[in-house]
């Protein structure tokens, strides 16, 4: 059996607030499975309530910045939505900010980490404005300045929205587990029930859940000698 502190597990929900039913499974993920931690789009009528939800339960809480998002059809990207245009570097930077202040506004205190809906921080005209909400705080960029190494394999689609069932299933969740590395990993996934949302990740989210939730993962992260912790309890 692994050292048992030699490996921490984060299991970070994005997406959270972005819909009710987004908000369901992410609550059912936690109380029931292995998240810790969530990101929340603070721009959606249902943030407010995930902000209530979280208060109760103790779900540790990070800031999903949303300037959009993007579906693959007809071999190309189009738009789903844009909130600014990503050529503008200060409508950016005053966006991310705006949104950071938001986060503030409704959960009363700042996020425990920080991340972009479909990872746009990437992006070399946005990496600075999102390193500057994280840096503003004090607190971790995903794939940035983190001791917490990503980990995105658990995700039931290619980048072009293919479908990979078999990449949330309970046996592909225990062999990411066995293969963690030492130190803090992040593994981002997506739970979600009766997700009524206009994008190109839907019914993957309901899987999810199930299999966040299934007794053998939480059996593995037991017998693997792994801690699931948060970004809070990380810092």
């Amino acid at each position: 059996m692994a050292d048992r502190a030699s490996r921490q597990l984060i299991v970070n929900a994005d997406d959270l607030g972005q819909s009710p039913g987004v908000n369901r499974g992410v609550a059912v993920a936690h109380d029931t499975g292995i998240v810790r931690s969530a990101s929340v789009m603070v721009r959606w009528d249902a943030a407010p309530s995930a902000f209530r939800d979280a208060a109760r339960s103790g779900l540790d809480l990070g800031l999903h910045l949303d300037l959009g998002e993007w579906a693959f059809e007809a071999g190309r990207w189009r738009a789903v939505y844009e909130v600014v245009d990503l050529q503008d570097e200060s409508a950016v930077h005053a966006e991310v900010h705006y949104q950071a202040d938001v986060f503030v506004q409704l959960r009363g205190t700042a996020p425990s980490h920080v991340d972009t809906h479909q990872h746009v921080h990437r992006r070399p005209g946005i990496a600075a404005a999102a390193r500057s909400v994280a840096d503003r705080f004090g607190v971790p960029l995903r794939d940035a300045n983190t001791s917490a190494r990503h980990c995105g394999a658990f995700y039931g689609q290619t980048a072009e929205g293919a479908p990979r069932p078999g990449a949330v299933s309970v046996e592909a969740l225990v062999g990411l587990l066995a293969d963690l590395l030492p130190g803090a990993t992040e593994l981002v996934c997506h739970p979600g029930l009766d997700v009524d949302l206009d994008t190109m990740y839907r019914e993957e989210r309901a899987v999810e859940v199930a299999t966040l939730c299934d007794e053998r993962v939480r059996r593995a992260i037991d017998d693997l000698g792994i801690d699931l912790c948060s970004f809070a309890m990380l810092a």
